[in-house]
């Protein structure tokens, strides 16, 4: 357990970072970046003065160079929110500004210039054959999918294109896994985690109602409310062309997309998973699919 010394020297520590940060940050946008008028006194450095960031975050002069000095004053998430747009910071620098200060980071967000990264994480999945992968939003919608997923997990274009309500109504993944009630309420409880994240996001509750009217079972899952972060799920698979097939599901993040899940299937060492997954990508293996293949 740690002393109030060590207490002591870690707010010490966030403290100095909290004041180098903001500097830092203050000397990199020009006064005609914060949309102040050119002119002026003779400025010795670039930046922004902190009276500047002051007068345009609506705060006091004193109280906003009390925080740059890192001195331990109380603050509140509106105010450093205004700092933040006058500072122009990032999604991942508002949140480390939260942190610094003291205070429980908002949720992460998606900085515009990250937002156009499918092709790279389209990139990814492709590499990833002969083993199923795709990526999905929030929401569990379907936004990329490689061959792999089509062949093995019954991914297509005509399929409804939300993970959560596929799992549950598509018949052809359901004829093929072998797994599915052993992973179905952990399936709900990952969704019900991701849907604690954002309580009030109207998104996540129109999935959860469509889900109710299609399905009884998820009904009786969701009703138990258990939680599950997302991670790894064991699949065995019945595909008609290969036989069993025995995979890991694993859930990964990419920090700049926080609003995307990207989930790569590893082949495990049973049935001889990776040679079945291997032939079911060649020239033969994919003739013999014809895509769509039925469950």
């Amino acid at each position: 357990m740690a002393t109030s010394a060590e207490h002591a020297a870690k707010k010490a520590y966030r403290l100095g970072e909290l004041r180098e940060f903001l500097m830092s940050r203050r000397a990199r946008v020009s006064p005609a970046e914060a949309g102040l008028p050119a002119g002026g006194a003779r400025r010795r450095t670039p930046g922004l003065r902190r009276e500047e960031v002051a007068v345009l975050a609506g705060v006091g002069v004193s109280w906003y160079q009390w925080l740059e000095q890192g001195r331990d004053i109380t603050v509140s998430p509106q105010v450093l929110d205004s700092v933040g747009r006058v500072l122009r910071l990032s999604s991942a620098e508002r949140r480390h500004l939260y942190v610094l200060a003291g205070l429980n980071p908002p949720a992460p967000e998606v900085d515009p210039g990250d937002a156009d990264m499918c092709a790279g994480l389209r990139r990814l999945i492709e590499a990833w054959m002969p083993f199923p992968a795709h990526i999905m939003d929030r929401y569990w919608n379907t936004v990329l999918y490689n061959d792999a997923a089509g062949m093995i997990l019954g991914m297509r274009p005509d399929l409804v294109q939300n993970c959560l309500i596929a799992f549950f109504t598509d018949p052809v993944f359901r004829a093929r896994a072998t797994s599915w009630e052993d992973n179905a309420p952990y399936v709900v409880a990952q969704f019900r985690a991701a849907c604690s994240e954002c309580p009030d996001d109207e998104g996540f509750q129109a999935v959860v109602e469509e889900a109710k009217a299609v399905s009884e079972e998820f009904t009786e899952l969701w009703e138990r409310r258990d939680i599950a972060p997302g991670g790894q799920v064991r699949k065995e698979m019945e595909h008609p062309l290969v036989g069993t097939l025995f995979v890991e599901a694993t859930q990964l993040r990419v920090p700049a997309r926080p609003d995307l899940a990207i989930v790569m299937h590893t082949p495990l060492p049973e049935a001889d998973t990776a040679r079945k997954l291997e032939w079911l990508a060649s020239p033969e293996g994919r003739r013999g699919s014809m895509y769509p293949v039925a469950g």
